[in-house]
């Protein structure tokens, strides 16, 4: 035979349905095994092949929704309906299947609305193709462009409001470049533009791994129906780049005679093109060349690997496909189409973590062979995993971080990693009737104490982990401590004798005669728990771990404030605190009193201090002697007023 013997097959990785066209043919064979009448109107994907199948399997297609019976089975293409469509089935004595892709559905609900906010409409797509008919009846009056010398032309020649609200969408199965050319031209003149890059995802992908394919190859095989847009842009998009490129419905068409001096070839297939059919093409190249794909499977495995079952439970390996707001599309090459919630990932932002082409493992959650669908999950596979490693730190006795989900009436519940840890009340760390509520929501250290996987029973302490940092901060701080050393404390808790305040994993005890220079009754006069305080080592006893601490200093004594800033002859104003019979004394600054007494209160003889003085007035008197050994203070009223003199008194 004239063509190499030892040809290489390089097979993209994204051949075949993508999962739009996957779910809708899902659809159809479920309609088909109900036993009731199916019709589909129009074909239900782009690919003669499949349509033929489901009819010989007697599933009608049908133009119009008035050809369906009473009361059978109306599925709506991958490619979407008219809303007028819609409607109608609505009112008929039918049963509505909308096999339609999300993608197209999701073009479909933003040109709704853009409409009826009174926007204009730009459509990018084949007028004629079934999904841009159908899109364009959501909304009023678009406009639909088919190239980027349509939008040139328009942008051109059209003589309208270009400060006009305006949004744009694409066909799903459009080319990137078409859709930034288009979008360069729009740029240029509307100045209100809104653009949505409606290109699927799966299409996107396909189309690079294409071009990309097309360049390292001598030739390419684009298997797929001639009628399909995802079709017939691959086979664009690679004969950019590689001169020899096969368009082919089915095997049949495979001419070997194209391949002559020719050592790789690559092969890619729409997203309509059954696995029989790239099946066939493969079995036909096998017979004479060697297959080496960019995966390490054959054709002929990886399809088989597409009849596999799925079971609850099973692990499963992957590649996302595409993204949405709502889940994560998986290919697990099997003929079931995988999907994760991104409710799964509230913590992370989903199209950072995650990008199409990633190899992803997760666990089977829920197989639907009805819809043809698969719901995985990434968060239970992770718990799974840490069951070891959690049983691990439990033995080892490690620090593990968790996030405080709830609370009951035992205690918290904490996320770790996606297993639920138990932690009692007694080993929050909070004291007893304390508010536990305060934990709610935040990230914290804790031990595992207790693991149990049968019983699926995880019990944490956070208590144990500020025993061990107290533990390591007590032994630190015995090891340098001395009187006189300044520490900066959390006041723990009160008592009528003083406050005990931790300085960093030990606690020391302020007597309440060191908490001020004034006479207090109650320690909570001066200083409240959770308080950060200054205070000082005045006594220590490392054999019965007890420390002595101050808080007042000398610097914040009254008496020494006072010398400081007043002397003999000062004229101030005091507040009267107390009266004796021989006198009346008066605060001149919190913790400092001044005698003012009987003779030096009025300018003439009177019986007692209440005759002139209540408590808590406020005065102006005069320093007149301040007696520092005694720490005594004479203040005179009398001296200020207007002839007054100064006298002195043996009763003072």
């Amino acid at each position: 035979m004239p063509w190499v013997r030892n040809m290489k097959i390089n097979l993209a990785e994204t051949a075949g349905f993508c999962f739009g066209v996957d779910r809708a043919v899902k659809l159809v064979e479920r309609a088909i095994s109900e036993g009731t009448a199916v019709c589909t109107l129009g074909p239900v994907i782009h690919n003669r092949f499949v349509t033929a199948h489901f009819a010989a399997q007697g599933a009608r297609e049908i133009s119009d929704p008035t050809q369906a019976p009473p009361g059978s089975i109306v599925i709506i293409r991958s490619h979407g309906e008219t809303k007028e469509t819609y409607d109608r089935l609505q009112a008929m004595p039918v049963t509505v299947m909308d096999a339609t892709c999300p993608y197209v559905r999701r073009i479909q609900k933003l040109v709704s609305g853009a409409s009826e906010q009174g926007q204009r409409v730009i459509i990018l797509g084949k007028r004629d193709h079934p999904e841009v008919i159908g899109v364009a009846s959501w909304c009023n009056d678009p406009l639909i462009f088919e190239t980027p010398d349509e939008v040139a032309l328009w942008t051109k020649n059209s003589a309208v409001n270009w400060d006009f609200p305006t949004i744009v969408v694409s066909q799903t199965t459009n080319t990137k470049d078409k859709l930034k050319c288009s979008v360069n031209f729009l740029k240029k003149q509307c100045t209100n533009l809104k653009i949505y890059d409606t290109i699927c995802d799966a299409t996107e992908n396909r189309q690079k791994e294409a071009a990309a394919l097309s360049k390292s190859c001598e030739a390419m095989i684009v298997i797929g129906d001639r009628n399909s847009s995802n079709t017939r842009n691959l086979a664009e998009i690679c004969r950019a780049t590689c001169d020899q490129v096969q368009l082919i419905e089915s095997c049949d068409e495979l001419d070997m005679r194209h391949f002559t001096g020719v050592s790789t070839v690559g092969i890619t297939a729409g997203a309509s093109t059954p696995p029989w059919i790239i099946k066939e093409v493969n079995n036909k190249m096998s017979e004479e060349t060697i297959v080496e794909g960019t995966q390490e499977v054959s054709f002929a495995e990886m399809l088989e690997q597409s009849f596999k079952t799925l079971n609850n439970g099973d692990r499963v390996t992957g590649v996302i496909t595409s993204i949405t707001p709502t889940e994560i599309y998986v290919d697990l090459g099997t003929k079931h189409a995988g999907y994760i919630p991104t409710s799964e990932f509230n913590d992370v932002k989903v199209e950072e973590a995650f990008k199409p082409g990633d190899e992803i493992e997760v666990v089977v959650v829920r197989v639907n062979d009805g819809e043809g669908t698969v719901m995985l999950s990434k968060k239970r596979l992770d718990a799974v995993k840490f069951w070891d490693e959690i049983e691990k730190v439990c033995e080892d006795k490690q620090s593990v971080e968790g996030t405080i989900t709830e609370q009951n009436k035992g205690g918290l519940v904490a996320d770790v990693k996606g297993v639920r840890v138990f932690i009692p009340a007694s080993q929050t760390g909070i004291p007893k009737n304390g508010d536990l509520g305060t934990l709610l929501h935040k990230t914290t250290e804790l031990k595992i104490t207790e693991v149990n996987r049968g019983r699926r029973r995880v019990v944490g302490s956070i208590r144990a982990v500020g025993a061990e940092s107290r533990k390591a901060a007590s032994e630190k701080i015995w090891s340098e401590i001395e009187v006189g050393k300044e520490y900066e404390g959390t006041v723990k808790s009160l008592t009528s004798y003083g406050a005990f305040v931790d300085i960093g994993g030990v606690d020391g005890m302020v007597h309440v005669s060191e908490l001020s220079w004034n006479r207090i009754k109650n320690p909570a006069d001066v200083v409240s728990v959770g308080d950060v305080i200054k205070v000082h080592v005045i006594a220590l006893d490392p054999e019965k771990k007890k420390i002595s601490l101050g808080y007042k200093t000398a610097e914040n004594n009254p008496w020494a404030v006072f010398t400081t800033n007043y002397q003999v002859g000062d004229v101030i104003t005091a507040k009267v605190v107390r009266m004796m019979d021989f006198g009346a004394f008066a605060e001149i600054i919190p913790g400092v009193d001044g005698l003012i007494h009987i003779s030096q209160i009025a300018d003439h003889r009177i019986g007692k201090p209440s005759d002139v003085l209540t408590e808590g007035q406020d005065v102006e008197a005069k320093i007149i002697d301040i007696d520092t050994e005694k720490k005594r203070i004479s203040l005179s009223i009398r001296a200020l007023l207007e002839g007054g003199e100064e006298q002195d008194s043996d009763e003072e």
